[in-house]
């Protein structure tokens, strides 16, 4: 029999772990306890003054000078009850907490409890199993709790022996079950000692054998594994696994598998060869869910009756559990002791702790709060591969999932953005007898590059159990890279064929994307790869390799970032002056070491280019553009407002004089030029050259313009 925490509502016992603590707003109840013999009163502050029907003494501290006189022997009277109790004097007692005087309910509180054991006082139980109180005292027989408590406070208040009440914020502790007051009850449950079986397993987080994603749990988990308390495992439910122990007709137990051994077991037990099953009784009770659970690593691979098969020996341990870190106490680290204990061996090497799931206004999603949308709701509203989206750009590993559904929107939009590219690109034909040009090569050499540097990103966000990171490397290397540059690269014209060697590339490149974004997006993927190519009867992208990047050039993709610059330079012209997007437009450079000549090819097609033409001298009547130190011009001449034109550059003259100014005021600073990192002063020197490149050259262009 041992203090347990009970939970009226299902009438049950529950651990510690199933006991939530929440900040709740009562009184605190100052009871007047007559000392026996005579009129004087000693005052008890209580939070709950329904106890009082269970009190069986009155507690001070020896060293609190206000009881300094009262007699060794002396006696009170609970209030209402008129039981006569001892005064016993313990340094328990915090002298500074209310009056001093603690009343001791020893069936109803654990620190009571053990005031009990000490002192040898009687245990009277007051409530039913559903929180209603008993006939043992004869009072208040069948109420409810927290009626007890408001009926109570009248019935005190009336005889005099209510001194006065204050408001009082304490923590409760709550069924996590049930959600009602736990009430502390003596019972007799089945307990499993849990100090040596959390050894091995603390040892084995804090050595990294096993590894918490994110590290920071790695405390939470100490504290709890190294303060462990032993485990109330039974339960008083209908539903549940039976213990199996078998009560004999004298006294005692056995405890057996089957029914079977239970009989033998108590046979040799009691030395009475003619007991028969119906003279034993199986307990009742059934286990902790969580028991059940903390197996299921070794359970589910048939590993407790089948210890040494086949499955077992493969699988355990496995590598990664993905949870919630609510359940780090519940599952995790049971899972991790019952590991040990039962196997010799870790169940797992890596534990990848997800968020808590939050509404945007940051409240965590309950049936309680109505906040938390039916998952089919919104997969008929948006598709399952948009929700999933949604949940995954809104999460990193431990941090809390900050939900909205209009993530979910943004999730069918990508899902069509995928199918809408294929259908592009399924629409095309090619022409085995067309060689491929240079921009559609250069195209082509560029996304193999673009998709590598993804793929290496990729494996390394995965690598670090940053799944929302893999995900955003992949969504911008769909949408921005393939989807927004090169499918726009080597986009034919209007009913013309594309090339065989550049189709086929692109259908490789679409295959290989759908095996990236497959664990993300695993529905549009496998849709799209299975029509891609044809495919075995049960052939599936779930078993698909992922790609292998290419040996990385970095060369290459600085050397194309120049040219993007330079076209997207190009459009802001057309935006700026109002050029129509079909007119083609000339573009001169004067080439330096920063020019991507090779990438004329694709300036010219995705700029819509006549010519990119190699010069020697400026052209000051033409718009003008400077990426990195090279020059480029868009002649202008009949296509532009020259009074229009002079406002707008003369703003941008005295924006780039401001910039410059800011950076010269840091160069001219010998403290930040002589303490700062050299990178970051050279990154100034390099904003420098940039501005006053740019500066000479819109002077130019004012004064050709003027």
């Amino acid at each position: 029999v041992r203090m347990v925490n009970w939970d009226p509502a299902a009438k049950t016992a529950l651990s510690d772990e199933e006991v939530v603590f929440k900040e709740s707003h009562g009184k605190l109840y100052y009871l007047r306890y007559k000392i026996e013999g005579t009129d004087k009163t000693i005052i008890v502050a209580t939070t709950r003054p329904e106890t009082i029907l269970g009190d069986t003494a009155l507690c001070v501290n020896p060293n609190d000078p206000r009881y300094a006189s009262l007699p060794a022997d002396a006696r009170v009277i609970v209030p209402l009850v008129n039981r006569s109790i001892p005064v016993i004097r313990d340094e328990y007692v915090d002298i500074e907490f209310g009056t001093g005087a603690l009343k001791v309910t020893p069936a109803h509180d654990v620190n009571d409890y053990m005031l009990g054991e000490k002192y040898g006082l009687e245990t009277i139980d007051i409530f039913n199993d559903d929180g209603t109180i008993n006939d043992k005292v004869g009072m208040y027989v069948g109420m409810d709790r927290f009626d007890v408590r408001k009926q109570i406070e009248k019935d005190l208040a009336a005889a005099d022996l209510l001194e006065k009440t204050e408001e009082y914020t304490n923590n409760v502790g709550y069924s996590e079950r049930t959600g009602v007051a736990i009430e502390p009850k003596l019972s007799m449950q089945w307990f499993l000692s849990m100090e040596e079986l959390a050894r091995p397993a603390t040892k084995a987080v804090m050595e990294d054998a096993i590894r918490f994603v994110p590290e920071k749990y790695k405390n939470t988990y100490r504290h709890w594994m190294e303060n462990i308390k032993d485990w109330c495992i039974s339960r008083q439910l209908w539903w549940g696994q039976r213990i199996p122990a078998y009560y004999l007709p004298k006294g005692g137990y056995v405890v057996a598998p089957t029914a079977e051994e239970a009989l033998a077991k108590a046979r040799a037990k009691t030395g009475d060869d003619s007991l028969q099953p119906s003279d034993l009784r199986q307990d009742e009770d059934v286990l902790d869910t969580w028991f059940s659970s903390w197996l299921w690593p070794i359970s589910v691979f048939d590993g407790i009756r089948n210890p040494d098969n086949q499955e077992i020996s493969y699988y355990y341990p496995t590598n990664d559990l993905v949870t919630g870190p609510d359940i780090i106490f519940f599952w995790v680290a049971r899972m991790i002791m019952a590991g040990y204990e039962y196997r010799g061996e870790k169940p797992f090497s890596n534990v990848y702790f997800t968020g808590i799931v939050r509404d945007k206004i940051g409240r965590k999603m309950s049936k309680q709060l109505g906040n938390s949308p039916d998952p089919l709701d919104l997969i008929a509203k948006y598709g399952a591969d948009g929700m999933r989206m949604a949940m995954l750009i809104s999460s990193s590993a431990g941090n809390d999932v900050m939900f909205d559904e209009a993530l979910c929107e943004q999730g069918r939009n990508f899902g069509n953005k995928i199918w809408n590219a294929y259908r592009l690109v399924n629409g095309w034909s090619a022409d085995d007898k067309a060689a491929q040009d240079d921009n559609d090569r250069l195209a082509v050499e560029w996304f193999r590059q673009t998709l590598g540097r993804a793929l290496r990103q990729i494996d390394e966000d995965f690598r670090s159990y940053r799944i929302s990171e893999a995900f955003m490397t992949a969504y911008k290397l769909f949408w921005d890279d393939f989807s927004g540059l090169y499918l726009e690269m080597v986009k034919p014209a209007y009913g013309q064929p594309v090339d065989a060697e550049t189709f086929a590339a692109t259908c490789g490149f679409f295959d290989e994307l759908m095996r990236v974004l497959h664990p993300f997006m695993p529905f549009v993927t496998e849709e799209i790869w299975q029509d891609l190519a044809p495919r075995k009867e049960g052939e599936s992208i779930c078993t698909a390799p992922m790609p292998q990047p290419v040996e990385a050039d970095e060369r290459l993709l600085a050397r194309f970032e120049l040219a993007k610059e330079a076209i997207s330079s190009v459009r802001n012209i057309r935006n700026q002056k109002n050029l129509p997007q079909k007119e083609a437009l000339t573009l001169k450079v004067i080439a330096d070491e920063n020019y991507p000549a090779e990438y004329a090819p694709v300036m010219r097609k995705m700029a819509n280019l006549t010519a990119v033409e190699t010069v020697t001298e400026k052209d000051p009547a033409a718009a003008a553009f400077i990426v990195k130190t090279t020059q480029y011009f868009v002649p202008m001449a009949g296509k532009i407002d020259v009074e229009a034109e002079i406002g707008k550059l003369t703003e941008s003259l005295a924006y780039y004089e401001g910039f410059l100014a800011s950076v010269m005021k840091k160069l001219s600073n010998e403290r930040f030029v002589q303490s700062a990192p050299e990178k970051v002063v050279m990154n100034e020197r390099a904003k420098q050259a940039d501005a006053e490149a740019k500066i000479a050259a819109i002077r130019e262009q004012l004064a050709a313009l003027k």
